[in-house]
């Protein structure tokens, strides 16, 4: 069983930054890509920003230049740091991992969602 962590949500005016944390554990083999989604109302989940399988980034164009994804290796730890919140970035946010089992199977998990509500 593989268990994401996520922390980091909250309210929030325009303008301003939030920190989310995701911390996976259990049984996790290479990973292979991890990341952060969003969903906002009526929308569906899409990608802001992940690590690839070659370790590089990459980031929906609507934050770029205003979030950053990093990772912590050894604790299995990425974080989505937030600036320049819009109340467009509103939406719930997903932590994201897939990897591949040794007996070759994909196997992606989710996290339980954190919200982020930016005000006007």
């Amino acid at each position: 069983q593989v268990q994401l962590e996520e922390s980091g949500g909250g309210l929030v005016q325009a303008g301003g930054s939030l920190r989310l944390s995701c911390a996976a554990s259990g049984s996790i083999f290479s990973i292979n890509t991890m990341g952060w989604y969003r969903q906002g109302p009526g929308n569906q989940r899409e990608l802001v920003a992940t690590f690839t399988s070659s370790g590089s980034t990459n980031y929906a164009d609507s934050v770029k230049g205003r979030f950053t994804i990093s990772r912590d290796n050894g604790k299995n730890t990425i974080y989505l740091q937030m600036n320049s919140l819009k109340p467009e970035d509103a939406a719930v946010y997903y932590c994201n991992l897939a990897f591949l089992t040794p007996w070759g199977q994909r196997a992606v998990y989710w996290g339980q969602g954190t919200q982020v509500t930016v005000s006007i």
